[in-house]
């Protein structure tokens, strides 16, 4: 199996797998480029199949992590993605025993998931699958899955990922790092739309490991809150934030 790990010396040639033939985010793309290249020095890994689709895992150690959680000494999975024509056939398996096998001489491995399968997160079925158990939950639907090596501490969530409140309380908050690249396109087009109706409307770019720290809810790339409450951490289009809208309004 030809896995490739991103480098200082390769990244620049090397595609990203996210997006790499979508013109709409040429920008989101250099900007996830970025961020890699500058984890990459503190620990961030990101391996891929060698083909030209989704087939990759991104992780870091967790203190360096962009995720609201405290688990130090353990391994945090960031990004995990197996597209569809490849599934069923190892290769995600084989991504997860590459984490794994770089994690062996610390705590463990931890990763986010949801209670019941939701877009963006890998079903946590697989996880549970190859040893891993739920160790803590954040509102609404948010887990915590770890697979240990030792008996350190569990990881926990922090407290601002268990409140799912942001300071924003008018109308459309949305937070959001360029750890994806198409959130900036998106959340171009959605400040469009929320304005189109009146709605007060704030983006909060992450653009620290402080600020991801300290995100408001347990979707640390992104997450939109209505009066300050979390509503979702799917990627919204203008034609998907009517659907979200109507259901708001009841």
């Amino acid at each position: 199996m030809d896995i490739v790990a991103l480098n200082e010396n390769n990244i620049e040639s090397e595609h990203i797998c996210c997006a790499f033939s979508d013109k709409k985010t040429i920008e989101g793309y250099a900007a996830k480029k970025e961020y890699l290249k500058s984890g990459i020095p503190h620990g961030l890994i990101f391996k891929k199949l060698n083909v030209k689709h989704k087939v990759f895992i991104e992780y870091s150690p967790a203190e360096t992590a962009w995720l609201p959680v405290d688990a130090p000494g353990y391994t945090a999975i960031l990004c995990f993605w197996v597209a569809g024509q490849y599934k069923d056939q190892g290769y995600g398996k084989a991504l997860l025993e590459e984490c794994i096998h770089d994690s062996k001489d610390n705590n463990g491995v931890i990763v986010i998931s949801t209670a019941k399968k939701k877009p963006f997160f890998t079903d946590k079925s697989f996880f549970l699958k190859h040893g891993f158990t739920v160790c803590d939950s954040a509102p609404p639907f948010f887990e915590l899955l770890v697979l240990r090596n030792t008996d350190a501490p569990l990881p926990k969530f922090r407290d601002n990922a268990r409140l799912a409140e942001c300071p924003e309380k008018n109308g459309i908050a949305v937070y959001y790092t360029n750890r994806c690249p198409f959130t900036e396109y998106y959340t171009d087009e959605l400040e469009e739309a929320v304005n189109a109706k009146g709605i007060g409307f704030t983006r909060r770019k992450i653009v620290t490991l402080a600020q991801a720290k300290d995100f408001p809810s347990a979707s640390s790339i992104y997450s939109i809150f209505y009066n300050g409450k979390f509503v979702t951490h799917e990627i919204q289009t203008a034609g998907r934030f009517e659907k979200l809208w109507a259901g708001m309004e009841k």
